[in-house]
């Protein structure tokens, strides 16, 4: 099986519907490859605040995404050790503050087509769990499988309030929900790649569902598909 033969299940869908754990609970259940594209844009943000730089200078901003050193190490406890310039940012990755400006780096379409290839590089047999924002519409056009992940906006901002909590991190819930609704706006207005479902995406809605009910439903699918 070459790279590009290798199954692909896509799921997008915005901040805080369990793409991220939903994405590592099935990785881990077939034994596939990751791709957490939130986290290139986010380690962009971090290499872009770290220089200073203005993401409204877009040809430093493509300059800086074409040249991007940033390294992905899986860790025993599966999780994931992301470092920037050979530094460990995952703790200031997480971040409200680097949330907030990767969303206004993705909103760059050249930004975007830099870094392109870079998430396509992760398809490798014997398969990719995708978990973005556009994988199923712009990466990963022919995935296996697309979901669309979906919550309320208050839904999603509790889950982050109780996981900031848990990081020992004070935030007020009424911030969380504003942000959130802000950067949903921008993301689905974005001129290029705007979060929308793809034609062909299963929609899923988290609300109130465990997150062992949610795999279950999507490793169904997927082996449906894969059948």
């Amino acid at each position: 099986m070459t790279p590009m033969d290798a199954p692909v299940l896509a799921v997008d869908g915005p901040g805080g519907s369990g793409k991220g754990t939903v994405c590592r609970a099935v990785t881990e259940a077939m034994g596939w490859h990751l791709l957490d594209s939130g986290a290139i844009y986010r380690a962009l943000a971090v290499a872009a605040g770290r220089r200073g730089l203005d993401v409204s200078d877009t040809a430093a901003l493509v300059d800086l995404a074409h040249g991007l050193d940033v390294v992905f190490e899986p860790q025993p406890d599966g999780t994931i050790r992301v470092l920037v310039d050979g530094d460990d940012v995952s703790v200031q990755l997480r971040s409200e503050q680097t949330g907030d400006l990767a969303s206004r780096v993705a909103a760059v379409p050249a930004a975007r087509d830099a870094l392109l290839a870079r998430q396509r590089a992760f398809r490798k047999p014997p398969g990719l769990v995708a978990d973005g924002r556009d994988m199923g519409t712009v990466v990963f056009p022919d995935a296996t499988l697309k979901i669309f992940l979906t919550a309320s906006a208050e839904e999603r901002a509790l889950r982050r309030h109780n996981q900031l909590k848990e990081q020992g991190v004070d935030v007020s819930l009424a911030d969380l929900l504003d942000e959130i609704a802000v950067r949903d706006e921008r993301d689905r207005n974005r001129a290029v790649a705007p979060l929308v479902p793809a034609a062909d995406a299963e929609e899923l809605d988290t609300t109130g569902l465990s997150v062992d009910a949610v795999v279950e439903r999507v490793l169904k699918l997927l082996q449906k598909q894969l059948s």
